[in-house]
């Protein structure tokens, strides 16, 4: 793929055909092969656009329906787009809509670089909280854990081995913005398996052979990698066997296991419950 065919930076343009090289570049993002070409992805909607600004995130484009014309919060992130030096679009609901892939997509799209954290680069300190995902394969289950890991206070996402794309487009609306504020890193099984020998973490994995009930480690005065395996097979034996821990959610229905980001969401709230109150929220 070419490199984007777009104005100057700083700019604020009109686009109503869906023709439009332009639109075709943005609407190209909805592939991972041409995500990663140009480092960049799409967020939709106004709130994760601000999440994402507000978090430091670089925008290269702003996408906005002709809706939005004169609501204060979209012209100033429109402003902020051109202040920044990205490039504002004003489009109309079928150029959005082919954009998003929706029937009735949200106002505004942004387009920002991808940034990923290096696993050399992440040092544990102890009460940290980190989740690692093998193989995980489903966009919705991945956007949830990060929004979840946000919402406990956790430090971040391992992503090991082959997984789905972060920054695919349904990953990203999953997150609900937590993307913009929790680290991912991506890792190969033996690079995870090195570092978490280096890193004096608690490795701890959810197993189906696992003969210690989930409540029943001390979670608590060292660093914590929760380790959840893949949603069809569960955890490979090579990393089973580097586990501390294996554990156990007890289930009393028929059912044979639980939804991937359903058991990281009550193993995360468990290792989190001494940090957790009601009424507060973490600094």
């Amino acid at each position: 793929m070419s490199e984007p065919r777009t104005p100057r930076v700083g700019q604020v343009k009109e686009i109503t055909s869906l023709s439009n090289p332009i639109v075709k570049d943005i609407k190209a993002l909805a592939l991972k092969k041409f995500r990663d070409e140009q480092h960049a992805f799409m967020a939709e909607g106004l709130k994760l656009v601000i999440d994402a600004l507000e978090g430091g995130w670089t925008i290269r484009t702003l996408i906005y329906s002709k809706a939005g014309i004169g609501n204060p919060a979209v012209e100033k992130v429109a402003a902020r787009t051109v202040a920044l030096g990205g490039l504002v679009l004003e489009v109309s609901e079928k150029v959005l809509g082919a954009i998003t892939r929706r029937d009735n997509p949200q106002m505004v799209v942004g387009v920002f670089e991808q940034k990923l954290t290096k696993l050399p680069d992440i040092r544990l300190s102890a009460g940290d909280v980190w989740v690692a995902l093998d193989r995980v394969r489903d966009p919705g289950n991945l956007g949830t854990i990060i929004r979840t890991v946000d919402a406990v206070g956790a430090k971040g996402v391992v992503l090991v081995g082959e997984t789905t794309d972060p920054f695919s487009l349904e990953t990203v609306r999953a997150t609900m913005g937590s993307v913009f504020s929790v680290p991912v890193a991506r890792a190969t099984p033996e690079a995870f398996l090195a570092w978490k020998a280096k890193a004096g973490a608690m490795l701890v994995g959810t197993h189906l052979n696992g003969s210690v009930d989930y409540r029943t480690p001390r979670y608590q005065g060292r660093p914590v990698v929760l380790l959840m395996g893949n949603e069809q097979q569960g955890l490979p034996d090579e990393l089973a066997r580097a586990c501390d821990e294996l554990v156990r959610i007890p289930q009393a229905g028929r059912a044979d296991s639980l939804n991937l980001s359903v058991a990281t969401g009550i193993m995360l709230y468990e290792v989190r419950r001494a940090a957790l109150e009601i009424g507060d929220r973490l600094a």
